[in-house]
Protein backbone atom coordinates (compact mmCIF):
# COMPACT_ATOMS: atom_id res chain seq x y z
CA UNK A 1 0.00 0.00 0.00
CA UNK A 2 2.76 2.18 0.67
CA UNK A 3 3.92 1.90 -2.72
CA UNK A 4 0.50 2.73 -3.98
CA UNK A 5 0.08 5.49 -1.42
CA UNK A 6 3.48 6.86 -2.30
CA UNK A 7 2.66 6.76 -5.95
CA UNK A 8 -0.62 8.50 -5.32
CA UNK A 9 1.10 11.20 -3.28
CA UNK A 10 3.65 11.75 -5.98
CA UNK A 11 1.00 12.00 -8.66
CA UNK A 12 -0.92 14.43 -6.47
CA UNK A 13 2.22 16.48 -5.93
CA UNK A 14 2.92 16.54 -9.65
CA UNK A 15 -0.63 17.55 -10.44
CA UNK A 16 -0.50 20.23 -7.76
CA UNK A 17 2.81 21.47 -9.04
CA UNK A 18 1.52 21.56 -12.56
CA UNK A 19 -1.54 23.40 -11.44
CA UNK A 20 0.54 25.91 -9.50
CA UNK A 21 2.98 26.60 -12.27
CA UNK A 22 2.69 30.06 -13.66
CA UNK A 23 0.68 30.65 -16.71
CA UNK A 24 2.55 32.29 -19.48
CA UNK A 25 2.20 35.99 -18.86
CA UNK A 26 0.28 37.80 -21.49
CA UNK A 27 2.22 40.87 -22.46
CA UNK A 28 0.42 43.89 -23.74
CA UNK A 29 0.80 44.42 -27.46
CA UNK A 30 3.78 46.55 -28.48
CA UNK A 31 3.00 50.22 -28.87
CA UNK A 32 2.37 51.36 -32.42
CA UNK A 33 5.46 52.70 -34.16
CA UNK A 34 6.00 56.35 -33.52
CA UNK A 35 4.80 58.53 -36.29
CA UNK A 36 7.74 59.93 -38.19
CA UNK A 37 8.57 63.37 -36.97
CA UNK A 38 8.21 65.71 -39.87
CA UNK A 39 11.00 68.19 -40.02
CA UNK A 40 9.71 71.47 -41.22
CA UNK A 41 11.17 72.41 -44.57
CA UNK A 42 14.19 74.64 -44.41
CA UNK A 43 13.30 78.25 -44.92
CA UNK A 44 14.28 79.60 -48.31
CA UNK A 45 17.66 81.28 -48.33
CA UNK A 46 17.53 84.93 -47.55
CA UNK A 47 17.77 87.03 -50.66
CA UNK A 48 21.31 88.11 -51.30
CA UNK A 49 21.41 91.80 -51.04
CA UNK A 50 24.18 93.26 -53.03
CA UNK A 51 26.36 95.62 -51.14
CA UNK A 52 28.08 96.61 -54.34
CA UNK A 53 27.41 100.24 -55.08
CA UNK A 54 26.61 100.91 -58.74
CA UNK A 55 29.41 102.87 -60.35
CA UNK A 56 32.00 101.74 -57.80
CA UNK A 57 35.27 99.94 -58.39
CA UNK A 58 33.66 96.76 -57.03
CA UNK A 59 30.78 97.17 -59.49
CA UNK A 60 33.26 97.65 -62.34
CA UNK A 61 35.17 94.47 -61.46
CA UNK A 62 31.96 92.50 -60.93
CA UNK A 63 30.42 93.61 -64.23
CA UNK A 64 33.60 93.31 -66.30
CA UNK A 65 34.82 90.14 -64.63
CA UNK A 66 38.25 91.63 -64.01
CA UNK A 67 40.15 94.87 -63.98
CA UNK A 68 43.12 93.27 -65.74
CA UNK A 69 44.14 91.43 -68.87
CA UNK A 70 47.21 89.28 -69.42
CA UNK A 71 49.77 88.97 -72.19
CA UNK A 72 52.09 86.35 -73.59
CA UNK A 73 55.85 86.68 -73.15
CA UNK A 74 57.28 89.71 -74.97
CA UNK A 75 53.89 90.55 -76.48
CA UNK A 76 51.31 93.30 -76.35
CA UNK A 77 48.73 91.49 -78.51
CA UNK A 78 45.30 91.00 -76.94
CA UNK A 79 44.04 87.42 -77.03
CA UNK A 80 40.32 86.57 -77.24
CA UNK A 81 39.91 86.28 -73.45
CA UNK A 82 41.43 89.73 -72.98
CA UNK A 83 39.21 91.18 -75.70
CA UNK A 84 36.13 89.70 -74.02
CA UNK A 85 37.09 91.28 -70.68
CA UNK A 86 37.82 94.63 -72.31
CA UNK A 87 34.49 94.54 -74.16
CA UNK A 88 32.74 94.21 -70.78
CA UNK A 89 34.88 97.00 -69.36
CA UNK A 90 33.90 99.23 -72.29
CA UNK A 91 30.22 98.43 -71.67
CA UNK A 92 30.56 99.47 -68.05
CA UNK A 93 32.44 102.64 -69.01
CA UNK A 94 29.66 103.50 -71.47
CA UNK A 95 27.20 103.46 -68.54
CA UNK A 96 29.42 105.70 -66.41
CA UNK A 97 30.64 108.33 -68.82
CA UNK A 98 31.92 110.53 -65.99
CA UNK A 99 34.54 107.94 -65.02
CA UNK A 100 38.04 108.20 -66.42
CA UNK A 101 40.56 105.38 -66.37
CA UNK A 102 44.28 104.91 -66.24
CA UNK A 103 45.66 101.83 -67.92
CA UNK A 104 48.72 100.51 -66.11
CA UNK A 105 51.12 98.46 -68.24
CA UNK A 106 53.28 95.85 -66.51
CA UNK A 107 55.96 93.34 -67.47
CA UNK A 108 57.62 90.38 -65.78
CA UNK A 109 61.08 90.64 -64.28
CA UNK A 110 62.98 89.44 -67.32
CA UNK A 111 64.62 92.06 -69.49
CA UNK A 112 66.10 95.43 -68.74
CA UNK A 113 64.25 98.16 -66.92
CA UNK A 114 64.08 100.29 -70.06
CA UNK A 115 62.87 97.44 -72.25
CA UNK A 116 60.12 96.50 -69.77
CA UNK A 117 58.97 100.12 -69.39
CA UNK A 118 58.57 100.32 -73.18
CA UNK A 119 56.78 96.94 -73.29
CA UNK A 120 54.45 97.99 -70.44
CA UNK A 121 53.59 101.15 -72.36
CA UNK A 122 52.82 99.16 -75.53
CA UNK A 123 50.55 96.89 -73.48
CA UNK A 124 48.74 99.84 -71.91
CA UNK A 125 48.30 101.49 -75.31
CA UNK A 126 47.00 98.23 -76.77
CA UNK A 127 44.25 98.24 -74.12
CA UNK A 128 43.57 101.96 -74.63
CA UNK A 129 43.19 101.48 -78.37
CA UNK A 130 40.84 98.55 -77.89
CA UNK A 131 38.64 100.46 -75.44
CA UNK A 132 38.60 103.49 -77.77
CA UNK A 133 37.57 101.16 -80.60
CA UNK A 134 34.66 100.05 -78.39
CA UNK A 135 33.43 103.64 -78.08
CA UNK A 136 35.18 104.86 -74.93
CA UNK A 137 36.39 108.41 -75.56
CA UNK A 138 40.18 108.43 -75.81
CA UNK A 139 40.39 111.55 -73.63
CA UNK A 140 38.95 109.49 -70.75
CA UNK A 141 41.86 107.03 -70.96
CA UNK A 142 45.42 107.69 -69.82
CA UNK A 143 48.28 105.21 -69.82
CA UNK A 144 51.26 104.62 -67.59
CA UNK A 145 53.93 101.93 -67.63
CA UNK A 146 55.46 100.44 -64.54
CA UNK A 147 57.52 97.89 -66.45
CA UNK A 148 58.75 95.30 -64.00
CA UNK A 149 58.72 97.66 -61.00
CA UNK A 150 55.34 96.61 -59.54
CA UNK A 151 54.93 92.84 -59.78
CA UNK A 152 51.54 91.44 -58.80
CA UNK A 153 53.25 88.21 -57.71
CA UNK A 154 56.78 87.72 -56.43
CA UNK A 155 58.67 84.86 -57.98
CA UNK A 156 60.95 83.81 -60.78
CA UNK A 157 58.95 81.12 -62.51
CA UNK A 158 56.45 80.96 -65.36
CA UNK A 159 53.45 81.12 -63.01
CA UNK A 160 54.62 84.39 -61.45
CA UNK A 161 55.76 85.86 -64.77
CA UNK A 162 52.39 85.09 -66.40
CA UNK A 163 50.55 87.02 -63.68
CA UNK A 164 52.92 89.96 -63.96
CA UNK A 165 52.55 90.39 -67.75
CA UNK A 166 49.40 92.45 -67.51
CA UNK A 167 47.53 95.68 -68.04
CA UNK A 168 45.27 96.92 -65.25
CA UNK A 169 42.35 99.30 -65.74
CA UNK A 170 42.22 101.69 -62.77
CA UNK A 171 39.15 103.87 -62.33
CA UNK A 172 39.74 107.55 -61.71
CA UNK A 173 36.78 109.44 -60.29
CA UNK A 174 34.47 106.42 -59.96
CA UNK A 175 30.83 107.36 -59.54
CA UNK A 176 30.82 105.92 -56.02
CA UNK A 177 33.71 104.14 -54.34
Amino acid sequence: MMNTALKAAMVAALVATAACSKKKEELPPPPPPAAPVETPPAPPPAPVTSTVVPGSVEDFIQQAGSDRVFFEFDSYQLDSASQATLTKQAGWLAQYSNVKVTIEGHADERGTREYNLALGERRANSVKNFLAGQGVAADRISVISYGKERPAVEGSDESAWAQNRRAVTVLVGAAAS
